[in-house]
């Protein structure tokens, strides 16, 4: 007879993971229009966009180690209380001089240090919560990364409502009780830490534990060496950072030459909101179709449905159009957990996860500067579509590698 499931875990780590959500995506629709409002600039909107994520490369790999050091747990309480600190910082900077750039930047590197180590330590506590609750952990996978996208449907959503009615300062302290929240919660999460434990276990063994220089250098060695691993990094990585232009950059420039917030926030929900059925519906597909196969459907489906938001259409078709994008996309968050799972062992998966994030924060930042640059001299629509072809090349590209067929093994 099969255990009954318990909730009370998951609960604890899904809520949290649902605050974060919302949370980034306020932060991530405010900072750029406070950007624009202050300079009427997407060059400027896209040089901060870059600038700051920065730190996040030096800070990911980081956030690995500490959390295979000190604990998931911990270190997610802990991030999420800098974070809260560092989006408050933005208001009450406000409250006492002028809010220039260079102060928004920055405040902006403040808050990319802290959010690696969280995301991480959340994604590195979900085998823990599997273990503790009795779901699987591929059930565990599509509901976390589908919680998650639930957050960045309500947070853009909330973001550009309290820009619509108070203002964008405002909308800073939406995330700083959020983030608080969220520590909270985790306070309460009582679940077993199996990195600690292969940790304990190597220590008794008399094998020394790395070093944050030396985890990170691991950590590279394990997605280098293991091909498939490699390949899938690859494409979720550099498929992502063509897109994030879009919704940081571009997409918010389009709205604000036109003066609707709003339809800003809705186009970015409509594109959470098919990202949250994508990725719950992992599990689902995961039962009916090879990991090589739903990685093959989700990188060509992505590129056929970012054309449309390409070509800059009414609010209605770039709505269903950025539902499609998030539908097609939503799979594959978790199923690179779950091959990471399989393929890495319980202590090196921080140092993985690290690792991972620090190429997302590296590679994006490229991408804003450049298209923020080039889009102020030739508009929006022609680097929405330079960057479309570019996802045609890449995803194609994926495909063609062979190690990626091992994503099955």
């Amino acid at each position: 007879m099969t255990s009954p499931i318990r909730w009370g875990p998951i609960t604890l780590l899904q809520v949290p993971n649902l605050l974060s959500g919302m949370s980034n995506g306020v932060v991530t629709i405010a900072i750029p229009w406070l950007v624009l409002e202050l300079t009427g600039s997407v060059a400027a909107a896209g040089l901060v966009a870059a600038i700051s994520a920065l730190p996040g490369i030096l800070a990911a790999p980081l956030s690995g180690w500490a959390v295979d050091h000190f604990g998931r747990r911990i270190m997610s309480i802990v991030s999420d209380v800098l974070s809260a600190v560092s989006v408050a910082a933005i208001p009450i900077v406000a409250l006492f001089t002028e809010l220039t750039l260079p102060w928004i930047i920055a405040l902006a590197m403040l808050g990319a240090v802290f959010d690696p180590a969280g995301y991480t330590a959340r994604k590195a506590l979900i085998p823990d919560v599997s273990q503790a609750s009795g779901m699987t952990v591929i059930r565990l996978n599509s509901i976390h990364e589908g919680v998650f996208s639930v957050g960045w449907v309500i947070g853009p959503l909330v973001g550009s409502l309290l820009i619509a009615t108070l203002g964008v300062i405002t909308a800073f302290w939406v995330p700083f009780i959020l983030f608080l929240v969220s520590a909270l919660l985790i306070v309460f999460l009582r679940v077993g830490d199996a990195g600690q434990d292969a940790k304990a276990a190597r220590e008794e063994a008399g094998e020394p534990h790395p070093n944050a220089w030396q985890n990170a250098i691991l950590g590279v060695r394990i997605i280098w060496n293991d091909h498939a691993l490699r390949a899938l990094i690859i494409a979720v990585t550099v498929l992502g950072s063509i897109y994030l232009p879009t919704e940081t950059v571009l997409l918010p420039a389009h709205f604000v030459a036109i003066d609707q917030p709003q339809s800003l926030g809705l186009v970015l929900a409509a594109l959470s909101a098919g990202t949250i059925i994508g990725a719950f519906g992992y599990g689902w597909l995961s039962a009916r179709m090879s990991r090589l196969n739903i990685a093959r459907t989700a990188l060509m489906a992505t590129i056929v449905f970012f054309l449309p938001i390409a070509l800059l259409p009414p609010l209605p078709l770039m709505a269903a159009a950025g539902f499609a994008l998030g539908l097609a996309w939503g799979p594959m968050q978790p199923l690179m957990n779950t091959v990471v799972q399989r393929r890495v062992e319980p202590d090196a998966q921080g140092r993985v996860y690290g690792i991972q994030t620090a190429l997302f924060y590296a590679l994006p930042p490229v991408f804003m500067l450049v298209t923020g640059v080039i889009a102020e001299r030739t508009g929006v629509m022609p680097v929405l579509l330079g960057l479309w072809a570019l996802m045609i090349i890449v995803g194609v590209s994926v495909l063609l590698v062979k190690s990626i067929h091992d994503i099955d093994a």
